[in-house]
């Protein structure tokens, strides 16, 4: 299996969330948003670091509460920048070149799976970039920002919500991000920097529980989730041969 480092953006300012926590650190069942996104990489055998960018003011914060949940673990903390895009640059430059691929997965999606990592990477081992996405099921709305009166509306037809984890040739994407400066904004995804050297990303189906925490109702959601996974993987009582059971 080839080799991947993760980078793990966490350098938001978490402005449409409110409350008195960024998003990262917010509690969920019982952990933090950021660590649960981490856990889904750093005991995978392939992954050799993951690097969670963190914005300069909230370090002493971060090793202050969360230190002693990655002394043993294979994460690097990297300082991040103004945009999400400086901060994953900032990482991209700790990389070796010895890793062949880099995965960059939102701090604030937590709820993937390993075998969603498993098919992204796999595609991306295939194909050199890859990334989950969902068929768009809704009728989509252009609104006036203004007036929040409607102006059109958007044929879903072909159209997919991109996800993360997104899994990339390592020189692939530093390539990419070499060429930001020449895009005209707004660039939205690391798929999209790599699309723009020509380069092609492979779609594999996500999962629509693989969603970003924005709001507060996004938190709850994925505090029932979590439950409700532990529920389904709780085995039931065994039946032995005093139960009332019909062999």
């Amino acid at each position: 299996m080839p080799t991947l480092a993760v980078i793990i953006p966490a350098a938001g300012k978490s402005s449409r969330f409110g409350g008195k926590e960024k998003k990262p650190f917010v509690v969920l069942d019982g952990r933090p948003v950021w660590q649960r996104s981490a856990e889904l990489f750093w005991n995978r055998s392939e992954v050799t670091r993951v690097y969670l960018v963190l914005s300069p003011e909230d370090r002493e914060e971060f090793r202050s509460r969360f230190g002693h949940l990655i002394a043993f673990t294979n994460i690097a903390l990297v300082d991040g920048g103004e945009e999400r895009f400086e901060s994953v640059a900032n990482a991209l430059e700790r990389i070796p070149e010895s890793v062949d691929f880099v995965a960059v997965h939102d701090a604030v999606r937590p709820l993937g799976t390993s075998r969603l990592i498993d098919a992204v990477l796999a595609a991306a081992v295939e194909h050199g970039a890859a990334m989950p996405a969902i068929p768009v099921a809704d009728t989509l709305k252009q609104v006036d920002p203004t007036t929040n009166r409607i102006t059109g509306t958007v044929p879903r037809a072909g159209l997919w919500q991109a996800q993360t984890p997104q899994v990339f040739r390592r020189d692939w994407l530093v390539a990419a991000y070499a060429n930001r400066t020449k895009l005209t904004p707004p660039v939205t995804d690391d798929a999209q920097l790599v699309e723009a050297i020509g380069h092609a990303v492979v779609v594999v189906p996500g999962s629509p529980t693989n969603f970003k925490i924005t709001t507060q109702d996004d938190l709850d959601l994925a505090e029932a989730i979590l439950k409700s996974r532990v529920s389904k993987s709780t085995p039931g009582p065994a039946v032995g041969f005093g139960d009332e059971a019909q062999w």
